[in-house]
């Protein structure tokens, strides 16, 4: 075999592990887009959760649960003497909350989730009462009712308490039905969007590139780095099966750009494979100030008409940990950047001040976030 043909079936062999490592890297359209129009909804009601085992509200820390049963009473023909106050300890107030999926039609069952908003120690064994559920246009578009699941448990004995998990959230699986339904507009014209779930221009082209290439030239066209706009078949009866196939359709995004996502507030950072650092140097010490006092008696002498006293001496001690010089080599991969990151030796809150010095310093090639 000459040295020609060695080098033609080199270039096939990395030209079919590119095609493979690409397919692999592949994914549908329905995974970095969504229809427009297609969405669901927030529900929220107010409620309340009987049949609990003493676990409710404290009535004279929560009045507006003793206001809440007080009205459901009276709505159903039962009236209580003036002046007459209710203990009640197996009532609780509670936040009724669910999502109105796309799509939902009168009748469907959707599950519901149950939050205390008083001082309930749990909810667990109890039932809540028929709650309507409003969208944010004040509307009642479903219906709840059921027995609340908790997964958790509680004990308290001798002024010990533990709990496992969560006693003041549950869940009513299917415990919601649906009473009126969201118009959804999606099919009912010539053009579908396609809404992409991240800004970028590329990705964008190569969605209506894919269109294009397994529906036919002009079927696709991208408006701007968000948007493409997808022409639907002239029959409405072939429109469903169409916008399922489109949907179904490989395609390959673009590179997200590197980023570092740093959280203050817990100390984690994570950050990409596209992320890189450019050759530095750094110096990090830790800084600590200690304050402690103690405690002495001064005691006067024999005859002298003093009196004993406690007398505080407080101690204040800084001191700095010595920060050697690190240099660090440029890293062109994630395995290279932690390498080097964890080469300083400083935990995760020491990281975050270094990489926002990194980043005013031009060696972080990555967009800094905090959260």
């Amino acid at each position: 075999m000459s040295t020609t043909h060695k080098i033609l079936i080199g270039l096939m062999w990395v030209f079919a592990i590119l095609l493979v490592s690409d397919a692999a890297r592949a994914e549908r359209i329905k995974e970095v887009a969504s229809l427009a129009g297609v969405r669901s909804n927030q529900l929220v009601g107010y409620g309340i959760v009987i049949g609990l085992d003493g676990t409710g509200d404290q009535t004279t820390q929560t009045p507006f649960t003793v206001q809440s049963m007080i009205n459901m009473l009276s709505r159903m023909g039962v009236s209580l003497p003036p002046g007459q106050t209710l203990q009640l300890k197996n009532v609780a107030a509670v936040m009724v909350t669910t999502d109105l999926p796309a799509f939902a039609r009168i009748g469907q069952p959707i599950d519901v989730t149950i939050s205390s908003i008083g001082n309930a120690k749990s909810l667990r064994g109890g039932t809540l009462v028929m709650t309507p559920l409003k969208g944010a246009d004040g509307q009642t578009y479903a219906m709840a009712q059921g027995n609340v699941v908790v997964v958790g448990a509680g004990a308290s004995a001798g002024g010990a308490r533990t709990t496992i998990n969560h006693l003041s959230v549950g869940r009513i699986a299917n415990g919601a039905t649906v009473e009126r339904e969201v118009p959804m507009s999606v099919g009912q014209g010539d053009i579908a969007s396609l809404e992409l779930r991240r800004t970028d221009f590329g990705t964008a082209q190569r969605v209506t590139d894919a269109i294009n290439l397994a529906m036919g030239q002009g079927t696709a066209i991208a408006i701007d780095a968000r948007q493409v706009q997808v022409r639907l078949p002239a029959n409405p009866a072939e429109r469903v099966a169409f916008l399922g196939a489109v949907e179904n359709i490989r395609v390959t995004p673009v590179k997200m750009p590197a980023k570092v996502i740093v959280n203050a507030r817990t100390g984690s950072v994570v950050m990409n494979s596209a992320v890189t650092i450019e050759e530095c140097a750094i110096a990090h010490g830790n800084l600590s100030v200690s304050v402690t006092t103690d405690t002495a008696v001064s005691q006067p002498g024999p005859l002298s008409g003093g009196q004993t006293v406690v007398v505080t001496q407080p101690s204040i001690d800084i001191s700095q940990e010595s920060g050697a010089l690190h240099g660090i080599k440029a890293g062109v991969n994630l395995a290279d950047v932690v390498k080097a990151l964890n080469a300083i030796g400083a935990n995760p809150q020491d990281l975050i001040a270094i990489l926002q010095a990194m980043k005013m310093a031009g060696s972080l090639r990555a967009e800094l976030e905090i959260i």
